[in-house]
């Protein structure tokens, strides 16, 4: 909703979510309003870079959330590395009391090896499913910001007032 929107809204007595602004703010927005084309069009370096300043900000946070799910991700990964490891070398002193020694002893071997294989598969797929929530590895949401100040730079799609 645009200041203009916001005017006649209160004007006719219609209520709802408004926004706050603070006296600094209210006077900027007055400026503004006032202001020959030529004082604009001379913002309009300091507009842009602030802009650009925002816009690095958000693919800053956004590489970030899309590095803590890899990191994640590679984190369970390793642990199931680590496990599957520790499978084989059980599944090794599994064969080796086979052979060995009668069967309690590498039927117990082979029962720790299985419970170290089960934990394995669900630390693996538990990071497998961290890694598809990153959505790829392209900053998609600063792409599509980007691409809509374009748009509202050449007056095309939804911009305020």
């Amino acid at each position: 909703m645009t200041d203009r929107e916001r005017g006649a809204a209160g004007a006719a007595g219609a209520t709802g979510p408004q926004q706050v602004r603070t006296p600094g703010q209210r006077a900027r927005a007055e400026q503004a309003k006032s202001r020959p084309l030529v004082q604009l069009i001379s913002d309009l370096p300091r507009l842009i870079v602030e802009l650009l300043k925002a816009e690095l900000n958000h693919l800053k946070a956004e590489f970030a959330e899309k590095a803590k799910y890899a990191g994640v991700g590679i984190g369970l990964l390793a642990g199931a590395a680590f496990f599957l490891f520790f499978a084989f070398a059980t599944l090794v002193a599994a064969a080796i009391l086979g052979i060995a020694v009668a069967l309690p002893a590498w039927a117990a071997a082979l029962i720790v090896f299985g419970a170290l294989v089960v934990l394995a598969v669900i630390l693996a797929l538990v990071g497998i499913r961290s890694f598809k929530k990153m959505d790829g590895v392209a900053p998609s949401q600063t792409i599509d910001s980007i691409k809509e100040d374009a748009d509202a730079l050449k007056g095309l799609g939804k911009y305020d007032n």
